[in-house]
């Protein structure tokens, strides 16, 4: 009996490093997340800034519902298939970043965020909106079948129960720890107002730091928007970078973070062209 309980404990133990090793392998991908999905949740009105990060987790979830069985089954049955769905996955992505980067230089600055909500017309604010939830969820998408098959790489020597435990321990651990802290950096400035409500309008350590945490929410946004794109870039990139032998080795004697951003760029500009043309011809 006592034997019985001990072997439980050690293959709880060793289920335990397959998780840790399994979230350790996606840490990369997993900052590449917070970024993009950070970028892709701010930019709404206070109000809309909590219920539409809650439309988007939600998404997120059912991606992982949906991709979860499907990667099972893709490793049994059909393992050549993950690797062309990725490189597809990961045409999308690039394009997403090449897209913004084109957008930065080709349209009329926004002079501040509230300004082009406070002109825009109810229907025009809730077509944005759900413009921007869709394209996150579907960002949201790739990444998530990104990490869940690097998870699935750590323990793929595991029996099936292993891979599912471990692989289903990432994608739930993903998803909450991402999005947590999405929703604290998008409320940074709320706690700043409370401190300084707290202060009771004296100067004190209080006051200036929710004043600072009030200054720093707009920098941190613009600061996440460029990442969140570099970051889409650089997980493209890498894609191809670690699917494709030949390009592997003709980036092997540069830092990998710039072959992934350059191949990932390449990718983008290539697919940006495509779609560019496609709509000119299209009238």
């Amino acid at each position: 009996m006592a034997s019985g309980i001990f072997m439980i404990f050690d293959d709880i133990a060793m289920l335990m490093d397959d998780m840790a090793l399994a979230t350790k392998k996606t840490a990369g991908i997993l900052g590449d997340d917070l970024a993009v999905n950070a970028d892709k949740a701010s930019g709404f009105s206070a109000s809309r800034e909590l219920p539409v990060l809650w439309e988007i987790t939600k998404g997120s979830f059912l991606n992982k519902l949906i991709i979860l069985p499907m990667v099972f089954l893709m490793s049994a049955f059909v393992p050549w298939l993950i690797v062309p769905i990725l490189m597809l996955g990961g045409v999308y992505l690039a394009y997403e970043g090449a897209e913004k980067i084109y957008e930065y230089f080709t349209q009329p600055k926004q002079e501040t965020t509230i300004n082009r909500y406070t002109e825009m017309s109810v229907e025009k604010l809730k077509d944005d909106e759900a413009d921007k939830i869709k394209s996150a969820i579907m960002t949201d998408f790739i990444l998530s079948i990104e990490i869940i098959i690097i998870a699935l790489g750590a323990v793929l020597e595991k029996d099936m129960l292993t891979q599912i435990s471990v692989v289903s321990f990432v994608a739930v651990v993903a998803t909450i720890g991402v999005y947590g802290i999405v929703a604290l950096i998008v409320r940074i400035d709320d706690f700043g107002y409370m401190l300084v409500k707290m202060s009771n309008g004296t100067d004190n350590i209080k006051k200036k730091m929710g004043e600072f945490m009030i200054a720093l929410l707009p920098k941190v946004i613009k600061s996440l928007t460029v990442i969140g794109t570099i970051a889409m870039l650089l997980v493209a990139g890498g894609i191809y970078v670690h699917n494709i032998h030949v390009l592997h080795e003709l980036l092997e004697g540069i830092p990998s973070i710039l072959g992934d951003l350059l191949i990932g760029s390449l990718v983008g500009l290539l697919a940006l062209i495509v779609v560019k043309s496609f709509a000119k011809i299209r009238g």
